[in-house]
């Protein structure tokens, strides 16, 4: 399936994740550029939007990490003993977006650094919502 054919939601967002892409939307009037499927453009306020693939290449600009975890996360192997990383990417195109960090210890937030590179990682694509994630580059 075409970009162009996709709606702008949720659904179409996780079905480029499964691709191992990550795509957003770029305003055609204004240009900005959005990581969210939105139908809408954030800015100017125009539904003239057109799909956008992201390089999958950021920066770690914001994480917690965190040990005493939602359902979901548990049935995935965390936990007290086996805390995750959870950050905001600020993508190298400028928009940003919340993600799983994997790939670092979470049990020593010390040695996590604001600023690394990071890279996409998606994981789960076999389900019909994969996991947004990043590693380090």
């Amino acid at each position: 399936m075409t970009t162009e054919t996709r709606a702008f939601n949720a659904v179409s967002f996780f079905a480029y994740l499964k691709e191992g892409q990550l795509a957003g939307i770029r305003c055609r009037s204004c240009g900005k550029l959005s990581a969210e499927a939105r139908p809408m453009c954030q800015a100017c306020h125009s539904r003239d939007v057109e799909w956008f693939q992201f390089s999958g290449r950021g920066q770690l600009s914001a994480f917690t990490c965190i040990s005493v975890v939602p359902n979901a996360m548990g049935e995935k192997g965390f936990g007290r003993n086996n805390p995750y990383c959870s950050g905001i990417v600020t993508l190298e195109e400028g928009p940003r977006i919340s993600a799983l960090i994997l790939g670092v210890d979470a049990a020593n937030p010390q040695n996590i650094a604001t600023g690394m590179a990071l890279t996409l990682d998606v994981r789960d694509m076999e389900s019909d919502r994969p996991t947004l994630a990043f590693v380090p580059a």
